[in-house]
């Protein structure tokens, strides 16, 4: 989510205040952008063409815009998790590949906020509980998913782990790697995080979720395993 080119586009839509969401927009492009210091009403508000004094309309103060950014961040990214993990599947291997597609999909998980919120945490006790409460909620739905399929509770917080450490490794070093390459490696992913590998129509359907082809991409399709 980005905040539009043009500013003055959604003053005159929302009011010459502007709107709660216009300011948070705003509020997460600096942050991400150039960090927690570049948060501040009056940068904010002049990178807006709003008055300063807009600001206290939607939002109490600095901090309560921070809290906000905080709320998104769980409620989009945690959410996604979530989502992603109580999604349909018939497989242990169909059900990892809905938990892997949310980091194909930043318009469902943003890494760079994850990423940012995570730097943040190292220089507030409070951020970094929320974090950690966080990261709690995501392995315990990881968990949840893994005990569906009927895994040994130890065996499923293991599993739950390894997906989940190796997933927030990409982002805390900024992998960087091209989407042929990323799909060429599910398969095995897949494999080792579940012990199932996944079968050639459950790759088929995740790959059109995505929109990938191998064919296109001059990959070839992993045959899978029954």
């Amino acid at each position: 989510m980005g905040i539009t080119d043009n500013p003055d586009e959604d003053v005159k839509t929302s009011g010459w205040r502007g709107s709660r969401e216009l300011w948070l927009r705003a509020a997460k492009r600096a942050f991400l952008d150039t960090g927690l210091d570049a948060v501040k009403i009056q940068p904010l508000a002049s990178s807006l063409n709003i008055s300063r004094t807009s600001f206290y309309w939607f939002f109490k103060d600095r901090n309560a815009l921070l809290d906000a950014l905080l709320e998104e961040w769980e409620a989009k990214n945690t959410g996604a998790f979530i989502d992603a993990c109580n999604a349909y599947a018939e497989t242990p291997a169909e059900a990892v590949l809905n938990l892997i597609g949310v980091f194909l999909d930043e318009t469902v998980f943003e890494p760079r906020l994850d990423f940012a919120v995570r730097g943040w945490a190292h220089q507030s006790a409070p951020v970094m509980a929320r974090v950690n409460a966080a990261d709690e909620r995501r392995l315990a739905a990881i968990r949840a998913m893994f005990d569906r399929f009927g895994y040994p509770a130890d065996e499923a917080d293991t599993r739950a782990r390894t997906v989940y450490l190796t997933q927030i490794g990409y982002i805390s070093m900024q992998v960087r790697e091209s989407l042929p390459t990323r799909m060429a490696r599910i398969p095995r992913y897949v494999e080792i995080f579940s012990g199932h590998a996944p079968l050639p129509g459950e790759l088929a359907r995740f790959h059109a979720r995505h929109g990938y082809s191998p064919r296109e991409s001059g990959a070839d399709l992993p045959a899978g395993k029954a």
